[in-house]
Parts: structure tokens; C-alpha cells; sequence
């Protein structure tokens, strides 16, 4: 490092004709620059210049060494005006991940809103159930569903909105099987788990007055949000779904809420980013907006929306829609 200023140092008392001139115009004693060029010659190995009281000449590989050195100038102000531009304006490339079933319903909806408000971010958006590390994989940004208390992290966290889940089953299976009325009425109803591989097979009820867990046998488990989906509307049984990501279904028809005075769990979406040093225009704008607009989406606000969590240093883990214990880096597959 002390190399490259030295070259720096060199190119100028080069423009300036001599360690007096180059002085002045630095604001740098003339001993000071020697020295620097005495020590930048011993680790090159070369006589830059030949200097004598009234003259000061730049050898032949002096005169090489400046070409280069110039060089390093020009690409070094490039460094400075690329990291400026990307401080000033929102631009290049995010990084985000979601589950399959939040990128559906919350995420794909209001992206190209927000790329079109800035047109020189680009965004790479990886929507998957498996466990995601931001750190290890380079993720600016990520969003997950939770149940249960927030969890502690490594990571910073923003508490978006919470999400309510509701029991829906369709029209035809309730004529056929009858419609429940308490939670003890459940246990006679084959279930459809949205979850992975460890999900427990259990609905936690609440209602305002009341909580109950309820045991099922799944005729479907999937992580996958659709095919649960497709599950329920043809029939198979009852399931558990963020009230967001069924809006459409119930609108058609084609689900119907179940005892609508209990939920499950007690959910939430937040989004968790790596750091905030160092955090680039463009991630800050697209947090700030999810912050907003996630909420709105979701249909219901609270007060604590938007609050950040700090790091805790410890590993997070978080209790998932179907109760089971997941790590902080994994997501309810449907938020």
C-alpha cells in the first residue's frame, strides 16, 4: 500500500518538475517527498531520477515506471467514481431469497413495482424451501415467515407484519364431511400439512378466549405451497394457509373458511439482511419499500411493523406453521 502512494507521490513531483514545486503544491515539506522517493527507488531497485541542486531529470525506466504509475492513477480515480455513483443512486444487482410460496404471493407481486421506480437495479431473485445462509451464499436480503416469538439471529431483522393463518377446505368436502364446529370436531377431518420433512403434524389453535392443539393425520405433506393448494380445493381435507395466500380461492369459491373465530399459530413475516455497514443504496431502497408495502399486501398492520431486531449472535430458530422447530434460515413455505 505504501508502494502505490509512493507512486502517486512520484507521478506528481514528475508534473511539477521537482520536490520543491511538487511541495508547495501538496502542502508537503520537500524532505518529506525525498524521502518517499528515496524509499520508493531502494524497494524498486531502479534509479528513478537524477537529481542535482538546479536539475531535476527522470531516467529511461524512470520515464516507464511513470507510464504505468499514471496508469494506476487513472484506473484509481475509476475505483472512486464507481463507488460514488453506487452511494449516490439506487443501482446493480440485489440478491434476494424467499420461499416458493412467499415469492408467489408477496414478492413477485410488487417487484416489478419497484424496479420500474429504479431502472438501474437489476434484481436476482432465488425462491426456494430449502435452508438458505446469506452470508455464505451472498444474499443481500432475504424474507422469511415465522411462528411463534421472533427468533434471535446473527443476522438484522425487520419485523414486516404478521401473518395470519386460517383452516379453509372446500365447498364439496364440507357437504360431503360436514362443517366443524369447535376444534375438538377436527380430530374425525383427514388434515393437508404445509411443511417440511419435520413438520408435526398439529394444528395450534387460538382463539380470544382460548387455545387448543389439535393432532391430525395428513393425507398430503408437501412443502410445496401449490400442490397443497390444489389439495384442498379438490377436496382432500382441511388445511392450514396464510389468510393472503387464499384470497383469490375464497373469492372463486372454491375455499371456505373453517371455525373463523380460531387461528393457527401466531405468525409473522420479517426480512433479515447480513449487516448494515456497508449496505448499498440499492438494498436499503428495496427494504425500505418491502417495510411499506408488505404490510399493505398482507391486509393487516401492526404496530411493531417495521422495528428492527438487533444481533444477537446466537443461532435463530423459530417454530413453524405446523409447530415443528426450524432454523432461523429456512421459511414457512407459504410465509
Amino acid at each position: 500500500m505504501d508502494e502505490w502512494n509512493d507512486l502517486a507521490l512520484f507521478v506528481q513531483i514528475a508534473e511539477h518538475g521537482g520536490l520543491s514545486s511538487a511541495g508547495r503544491a501538496l502542502g508537503v515539506p520537500k524532505s518529506t517527498l525525498g524521502r518517499r522517493l528515496q524509499l520508493l527507488e531502494e524497494r524498486l531497485g531502479v534509479r528513478l531520477v537524477q537529481r542535482t541542486s538546479r536539475k531535476f531529470i527522470i531516467t529511461a525506466v524512470g520515464e516507464e515506471v511513470l507510464e504505468h504509475a499514471r496508469a494506476m492513477r487513472v484506473e484509481a480515480d475509476a475505483v472512486e467514481s464507481v463507488a460514488r455513483r453506487r452511494v449516490a443512486e439506487p443501482s446493480g444487482t440485489i440478491r434476494v431469497t424467499c420461499s416458493i410460496g412467499m415469492s408467489k404471493h408477496l414478492v413477485a407481486p410488487l417487484l416489478p413495482r419497484f424496479m420500474a421506480r429504479h431502472p438501474k437495479v437489476d434484481v436476482f431473485l432465488h425462491a426456494t424451501n430449502r435452508l438458505v445462509d446469506l452470508v455464505e451464499e451472498r444474499f443481500d436480503l432475504a424474507l422469511r415467515g415465522y411462528g411463534g416469538p421472533l427468533p434471535d439471529t446473527a443476522l438484522v431483522q425487520r419485523l414486516l407484519s404478521p401473518t395470519p393463518w386460517v383452516l379453509m377446505a372446500a365447498p364439496r368436502y364440507l357437504d360431503a364431511r360436514g362443517v366443524p364446529a369447535t376444534p375438538d370436531e377436527l380430530r374425525t377431518h383427514p388434515g393437508l400439512l404445509l411443511g417440511g420433512a419435520s413438520s408435526r403434524a398439529v394444528w395450534r389453535l387460538h382463539s380470544r378466549e382460548a387455545a387448543e392443539e389439535i393432532p391430525f393425520v395428513p393425507r398430503l405433506h408437501s412443502d410445496d405451497s401449490a400442490a397443497i393448494m390444489s389439495a384442498a380445493v379438490a377436496g382432500l381435507g382441511i388445511v392450514a394457509l396464510p389468510d393472503y395466500s387464499c384470497r383469490h380461492e375464497r373469492a372463486r369459491g372454491e375455499l371456505r373458511r373453517v371455525l373463523p373465530e380460531w387461528h393457527v399459530g401466531d405468525h409473522r413475516v420479517t426480512m433479515l439482511v447480513p449487516s448494515r455497514r456497508g449496505q448499498l443504496p440499492a438494498v436499503r431502497a428495496l427494504a425500505d419499500f418491502l417495510a411499506i408495502e408488505v404490510p399493505r399486501l398482507v391486509g393487516r398492520g401492526t404496530s411493531r411493523a417495521g422495528s428492527s431486531v438487533e444481533p444477537s449472535g446466537q443461532r435463530a430458530r423459530a417454530r413453524s406453521p405446523s409447530g415443528h422447530r426450524a432454523k432461523e434460515v429456512s421459511g414457512a413455505p407459504g410465509g
